[in-house]
Order: C-alpha cells, then structure tokens, then sequence
C-alpha cells in the first residue's frame, strides 16, 4: 500500500500480509469485521474522527482503524434531502442537531491489519514522542546499524512496483531503472476530493533507502520525479504545482526512497518541519554540496517505544 503514516486506509478491506496481493473491487469478507475481537483502543482522535483498535481475528493478532470520510461536495444536495434530522437543542438563532445520513453517504474507510506484528501494534500505540537531533556521524554510528538489525519489509512495495498489488491505482509510471518511479494515491486519500490530495512516488532503484543516501548522482532521479510527478498530477486531478506539497520524509516511515505529493491545503501527517523536507530544498543542497545530507544535522521526532531513541539515549545524545 502506497505510504501510510497510519498505515494507510483503504476504501476496501486489506490485509497486511506481505504476499496477499488483491484489487480494488474485489469481493471481501465482511468476517474481518464482524469476527473481529476487541482487546483494547491503541490511539484515538476527535479532530481526525479516526480510532486505532488492536485485537484478534480468528485467533490471528490485528489491528483494526476506522475513519470517518470527509463530506463530498458532489453529494451535498443528496446528503441534504434524504437525511433525518434530530434536534439536540435550540437556543434564539442557534439550533444543533443529529443528522442520519443514509448508509451509502456514512461511510467509514476501514483498514485491517492481519496478522499484526508487535511493531503494527507498537506503531499505531499512542506514545510521548521526542525529537532527536542526528548528526552524519550519528547517522553511520547510531541509525544505521539499527536499521540494518531490524527486519523492516518493503515487500508490498516491490509488489506495487512489480504490478503484483495496487497495479490498477497506479496514475503514472516512468519505467526507467534509475530515474523512473511509479506515482499512485496514498491510502489516506479517498480520492473523492481534491482539499485532501495525497499521492507517492516510489522510486525503481532499490538501492537508496532514505533522504540519508542522497548525493548529488540522484539529482537527475529527483528531477524527473518532481517533473513528471507535477504534470502527471496535473494531467489527471487539473491541479498545478503552485498546489502542491513536495516533500520527503526523515525519518521515513518504510525505507525504500519515495517522495510525497500532497495539497497545500491538506495538513497531512508528517508534512510539518521536524519531518518534512521539500523536494526543492533536497535538489537545491545536493546541487551546493553533494555531501549535504551524508554530512548536515538532522531532527526528526522518535516515540518512546522507539527502539532508535534507546540507542541515542545509550548513546548520550538525548
């Protein structure tokens, strides 16, 4: 599944097993929802209306998030004349009520996870987070070596980029091994409205997992991604690049390089300073110093049961 800071919500239900590859429109097992056991609420948000449920499915570990979908202009007229209206309460000019939306406009974009690994219910588990300045030295010392230790999968996006999963989702792809990248929505947009825009490229190369391996050789990948990555999005959603957010993720949250298109009026998750690093600042250093990113200090929020921030606390360095 195309990035996900929440793990991404699919329209569909989806597991999260490696080799499970299906397409949108296939039939699906309502099972997964009506056998699904509660063990206890992981994170939830009022302002997003979204709730993050560990528990099981068939004996199997899972994690369960449910999100409210954003109201559609297309569907406002409808929306107002076959709902019910039920008052809470009328004060002068100032009236509140609940309103019933028939089922086809109330939906909840679900995403299943299942089997979930501890590291699925770790990273949807609310947690005080810290920030953590990592400096090049750092980086080769500290990150990398943990990085290298954990067993972080990126088979669901050789999947995508194989065309073993999500191949119809895909909006553009320019195939070339070392500057070409696949461009699709990421799952925490719904593709019903333009205020909330979100889409990935994944890059071909497998060699380059983060911000971190950027030199001033990945100029023409970077390039070509932030081109082509602009007209595609315009070609098919009508939406200009004085529109967009362009940015990378550090730390990323799957290292296998990608680059973020979202609308500047979407506040995404991630899209803020301590994570978010414009793809126009990345081209503009590695253009002024090959050795930008390999050698700069960089802050980037870790949370508390992240096994990273143990290694700098080991380390001295928070």
């Amino acid at each position: 599944m195309a990035d996900s800071e929440n793990g991404g919500a699919a329209k569909r239900l989806k597991t999260d097993a490696e080799n499970d590859c299906g397409d949108a429109g296939e039939p699906v097992s309502d099972s997964l929802v009506s056998d699904f056991e509660i063990s206890r609420i992981l994170r939830d948000c009022a302002r997003e209306k979204n709730i993050f449920i560990h528990g099981k499915v068939k004996d199997q570990d899972a994690v369960l998030i449910l999100e409210k979908t954003p109201i559609r202009q297309d569907t406002l007229s409808e929306l107002l004349k076959s709902s019910q209206l039920k008052l809470e309460m009328k004060n002068d000019v100032y009236s509140t009520y609940q309103l019933q939306a028939p089922a086809h406009l109330n939906e909840i974009k679900t995403t299943v996870v299942c089997p979930a690994t501890e590291k699925h219910v770790k990273k949807y588990l609310h947690q005080e987070v810290f920030l953590v300045e990592e400096s090049g030295e750092d980086y080769r010392n500290l990150t990398l070596p943990y990085i290298s230790s954990q067993c972080f999968s990126v088979q669901w996006v050789h999947n995508i980029l194989g065309k073993k999963a999500e191949a119809d989702r895909i909006v553009f792809e320019d195939p070339d091994p070392d500057t070409g990248f696949v461009l699709l929505p990421d799952f925490k947009w719904d593709q019903k409205q333009l205020q909330d825009l979100y889409l990935i490229a994944i890059v071909h190369r497998k060699d380059v997992k983060s911000l971190r391996d950027l030199t001033s050789e990945h100029l023409p990948l970077l390039t070509n991604i932030r081109s082509k990555g602009e007209d595609a999005i315009q070609r098919q959603y009508s939406v200009p690049p004085s529109k967009l957010r362009v940015y990378l993720h550090y730390q990323p949250s799957y290292y296998h390089l990608h680059v973020h298109f979202t609308s500047v009026e979407y506040d995404a998750p991630g899209c803020r300073v301590e994570r978010a690093h414009l793809l126009s600042d990345v081209i503009q250093n590695l253009q002024t110093d090959s050795s930008h990113y390999h050698n700069r200090s960089l802050a980037f929020p870790l949370r508390a049961d992240d096994g990273l921030l143990l290694k700098f606390k080991e380390a001295g360095k928070v």
